[in-house]
């Protein structure tokens, strides 16, 4: 690694860094955003809800104990490049099958280190989320700016569907009384061993899917899954939600998940100035006055007071830190939604009760096929 190239790392603002090349050699650009987490670095870099970003870990040292097929939660990375301190190409973990280094480069991920990772998060976290461009191919600033310019801004982007299956596949046991339709929006796969581990039998089913496409699958209740880019982009996904609201089944969703059902309650979403991504986010349970450290990661939330004055809606869940909106249902109906991500991968275990929830709630509906 004394060998490495200079790459740059430049912001929308014109804030530049200097460093160094990790993994592939070449330019990306995406939204720059930060993860506290000290952990699952594998897990996050493969979670299609970050498709479109450029990832800070905070952690000191990413890749130190190398990389495992096991740890992943889709079939490829998808985030679009990584910042950090320290990218180690040395691993220390008997179970590791090889290194980040080469664990990016064969799937096409730019990268930089050697930043001071510290000072840049306290800026995204002073100015907000913006675009970013890291290259060890272009070091002219001028030219690296009008690359820049031409990228788009993630408010207003759809990208769930860019990340979603092409063709439904089924998990866990056929012979289930409890049947859930996933809509695919980037769902972990985690989150489809959560419910399947409890029993279930998940059908994983396109975005754009209809609802009678998922009717005939005869589900107990339908999941709504997280996923990237901009909620309020994604009207066909309202639709669809709205028709099977009408179904009066079981319905949980997960962080998109969560800011759909907002929308398909005419609750307006918005862009949130950097975002919640770490495994330390506290949640307090509205319902039991518990509360739980949770695992995050999402740029758009939903309007409090939209919420507040929805009579149709019950708050279940707020954050601590910032008294964001965390947690919702139906009043009168079997719906209800998280913004964060109760599968925890990685993460504390905290909030997986909402799965018992959810199976529970299919298993005394009225409406079990």
């Amino acid at each position: 690694m004394n060998k490495q190239a200079t790459a740059i790392l430049l912001l929308a603002d014109g804030t530049t860094y200097y460093g160094k090349s990790y993994g592939k050699k070449g330019t990306t650009t995406g939204e720059i955003c930060f993860n506290t987490g000290m952990t699952g670095y594998q897990e996050v870099f493969t979670d299609p809800s970050y498709y479109g970003q450029i990832v800070i870990m905070n952690n000191v040292h990413v890749g130190n104990y190398g990389v495992k097929e096991s740890d992943v939660e889709s079939s490829t990375v998808k985030i679009q490049g990584l910042i950090g301190r320290n990218l180690e190409e040395l691993y220390s973990r008997k179970q590791a099958e090889g290194s980040l280094d080469e664990y990016l480069k064969q799937n096409d991920i730019v990268s930089i280190e050697d930043v001071d990772t510290r000072a840049l998060v306290a800026h995204v976290r002073t100015k907000g989320a913006m675009n970013c461009i890291i290259s060890s191919e272009v070091l002219d600033l001028e030219q690296l700016k009008t690359m820049l310019a031409a990228v788009p801004s993630m408010d207003g982007l759809e990208l769930a569907s860019k990340v979603s299956t092409q063709e439904a596949y089924e998990q866990g046991d056929r012979k289930s009384a409890i049947k859930i339709a996933v809509i695919d929006y980037g769902v972990k796969q985690n989150i489809l061993t959560c419910m399947t581990s409890r029993g279930a039998h998940v059908k994983v089913f396109p975005a754009t899917a209809t609802v009678s496409d998922m009717k005939s699958f005869n589900p107990s209740g339908y999941f709504i899954s997280n996923g990237p880019g901009d909620p309020g982009a994604m009207d066909y996904a309202v639709n669809t939600l709205k028709e099977i609201l009408q179904e009066d089944k079981p319905v949980f969703g997960i962080c998109l998940g969560h800011q759909l059902l907002a929308l398909a309650n005419d609750i307006p979403t918005y862009k949130m100035h950097h975002g919640h991504r770490g495994l330390n986010h506290p949640v307090k349970n509205i319902i039991t006055g518990l509360c739980e450290i949770t695992t995050q990661n999402h740029g758009f939330g939903v309007d409090p007071q939209a919420v507040r004055n929805n009579s149709n809606i019950e708050i279940t869940h707020v954050n601590l830190n910032d008294d964001s909106i965390e947690g919702i249902r139906m009043k009168g109906k079997q719906a209800f939604s998280v913004q964060y991500h109760p599968e925890s991968f990685p993460g504390p275990h905290d909030s997986r009760y909402l799965f018992d929830d959810f199976i529970a709630m299919m298993k005394t509906s009225p409406n079990l096929p």
